[in-house]
């Protein structure tokens, strides 16, 4: 049953990484914990959560590298998890929207909490890539814990 639950854990956590990857918010930490659950039964997984865990750190570091980046990178990341609070506030489709009627606000209110959830873990990372590079600069981008 165990092993099951975490085959299932994994691909899901593997497939939502893959599919958030290109949007705000923590693709790439989810790809990451889905292929480390991976990892604990399939060999070929395993092969690929230090590449992963190492492409993001060094990511979040080079968004901490200066004090202005890390502004701007706190700043976008907030206002991007904010905007999750348009979903909850859902307000009507405005008269200019050209696209089809489906395209304002796809999802609804879920679609809003989670923008809302992957802005906070976003700004977790951030924090810990920050804290992580003024302790110790060259553990920012190495491959070990």
């Amino acid at each position: 049953m165990r092993r099951t639950t975490v085959l299932v854990l994994g691909w899901v956590l593997t497939l939502a990484g893959v599919v958030l990857f290109p949007l705000p918010g923590p693709g790439l930490l989810l790809l990451a914990a889905g292929l480390a659950l991976l990892a604990e039964h399939h060999p070929w997984a395993e092969k690929y959560v230090d590449r992963v865990r190492v492409r993001a750190l060094r990511g979040a570091a080079a968004g901490v590298r200066t004090s202005w980046r890390t502004f701007w990178t706190v700043l976008v990341t907030a206002l991007l998890g904010a905007s999750g609070l348009l979903w909850l506030w859902a307000p009507a489709q405005p008269s200019w929207w050209v696209l089809p009627a489906w395209t304002w606000l796809p999802g609804g209110v879920w679609s809003g909490v989670g923008q809302i959830v992957s802005g906070l873990v976003a700004l977790l990372v951030v924090g810990y890539a920050w804290r992580r590079s003024r302790d110790d600069p060259p553990a920012a981008t190495s491959t070990t814990g």
